[in-house]
């Protein structure tokens, strides 16, 4: 499970391939249901510059952690 991470977590590469562990916290949107109470493991291979968030998920990634529609979520990674 690979992602990019956004200007605040990048830190001029030094994340770059960092392994994390993700849980989705809180939904962003009015969708109910959207967190599974499941984790991913990711690895941060790219930078996303400009990007809101801190984390942009890979499609899979995001899907083992919150129902696809969500879109935003909150996360917590260790």
């Amino acid at each position: 499970m690979i992602v990019a991470a956004g200007d605040a977590l990048w830190d001029n590469g030094t994340v770059c391939g960092k392994m994390f562990t993700m849980t989705c916290t809180r939904p962003r949107n009015p969708i109910p249901h959207q967190c599974m109470g499941k984790s991913v493991t990711i690895k941060i291979v790219d930078h996303f510059p400009g990007c809101p968030s801190t984390i942009d998920l890979s499609r899979e990634a995001f899907a083992i952690i919150t129902n696809p529609v969500a879109s935003i979520i909150n996360v917590d990674y260790k």
